[in-house]
């Protein structure tokens, strides 16, 4: 059974960081390219960031591209998005996603506000 949780956000003020967590069980996350995606009120979801299996390649929207840094540590199952310099339009609900895994969790709400 595929468990996805996302954790690690809440209310920060602009120039703030974040560190979101993404634990997951039942399927082998280490083979897996991650994905960070994010949705913004009455927007459609968008990607932010991707991490290949190995953590060999990253890429990165060019919206956060120079703030937000992913990475993983397979030896735990866990995947994170260091987010620095944060701006009010990065508020957003944030979603970790993997290739082939059809399986979405509940995300962890992240608000930008002063």
């Amino acid at each position: 059974q595929v468990q996805l949780v996302e954790s690690g956000g809440g209310l920060v003020q602009p120039g703030g960081s974040l560190r979101l967590s993404c634990v997951v069980s039942g399927f082998t996350f280490s083979t897996k390219v991650m994905t960070w995606y994010r949705q913004a009120p009455g927007k459609e979801r968008e990607w932010v960031a991707r991490i290949s299996s190995a953590s060999s390649s990253t890429n990165y929207a060019d919206s956060v591209k120079g703030r937000f840094t992913i990475s993983r540590d397979n030896a735990k199952n866990v995947g994170y998005l260091q987010m620095n310099s944060l701006k009010p339009e990065d508020t957003a609900v944030y979603y970790c996603k993997f290739r082939n895994v059809d399986y979405w969790g509940q995300g962890t709400q992240v608000v930008v506000s002063s």
